[in-house]
């Protein structure tokens, strides 16, 4: 392949999957500024394999196996306390899709370990089975199984005080 015809699939891929993978890692760091640099650090590193890639429906599932990886390492790394705000600043076209999101799922998400939020949102945002969501975390699908059941655990506890709001207003209270 000429490094012309390279250049320009991968540029196509870039521009066809860079909103789904931005989805997934904002996702998966709950940071605008972390997801971008999540999606280009990614798309990066796979520029310079692009070629190897010799399946071209498993070019996305690569891509996100990288993120996956990245942001396990950058947050192995990265031990710093972050502090969340009440309102997100300007929001762009990519982060609009979370709205409805923002005040509820995000934040419930930040509360996680951070490979107990990506086994979540590999599993039912990416809706990836257990096998693959052990094989992109490098761990067992017995690991996969129990976070899972943690993860929807600790979901249920930060939205159970939601409940009896919401339910008092279906009533009409």
């Amino acid at each position: 392949m000429s490094g012309i015809q390279h250049d320009d699939e991968f540029r196509d891929f870039v521009v066809i999957s860079t909103p789904a993978l931005f989805r997934t890692a904002f996702m998966l760091t709950g940071d605008r500024g972390h997801a971008e640099d999540l999606v280009q650090t990614a798309l990066m590193k796979t520029s310079r394999r692009w070629t190897q890639i010799e399946n071209r429906e498993a070019r996305y599932a690569y891509v996100r196996r990288v993120m996956v990886n990245t942001q396990t390492s950058w947050f192995r790394r990265r031990r710093v306390i972050e502090n969340f705000v009440d309102v997100v600043p300007e929001s762009d076209a990519q982060v609009d899709d979370f709205q409805a999101m923002e005040g509820r799922t995000l934040p419930a998400l930040a509360q996680l370990p951070e490979r107990m939020r990506a086994v979540l949102v590999l599993r039912f945002y990416e809706d990836l089975g257990e096998a693959e969501t052990a094989r992109l975390l490098g761990c067992s699908v017995g690991t996969v199984k129990s976070q899972t059941s943690r993860g929807l655990a600790r979901l249920r506890t930060y939205f159970a005080d939601e409940r009896p709001h919401s339910e008092a207003l279906r009533k009409g209270s």
